[in-house]
């Protein structure tokens, strides 16, 4: 089973991505069998993802892939997650 990266886009003071923040951990600690990694970017400290992204975040990419973006489903989330294993 090879690693899972998800990659977290936000900002600090925004609600939408506390939120995030929050399902995601949920939903990586429901799964430990999986090796999940997670990483969390800011837009303020990256011009490119700021470019990219500022009128979406937060955003949730697996493998550096647009998963989702403003709410994170938690159920949706769980079976991408299961998908890859």
């Amino acid at each position: 089973m090879s690693q899972i990266t998800l990659t977290l886009i936000g900002k600090p003071g925004c609600h939408l991505c506390e939120d995030a923040e929050a399902v995601v951990n949920t939903v990586v600690t429901s799964l430990p069998e999986l090796p999940i990694t997670v990483e969390e970017l800011s837009i303020e400290d990256d011009k490119n993802l700021f470019d990219s992204y500022w009128d979406q975040i937060p955003v949730l990419l697996i493998n550096g892939n647009v998963h989702n973006y403003w709410r994170i489903d938690p159920d949706r989330l769980t079976n991408a997650l299961k998908e890859l294993s």
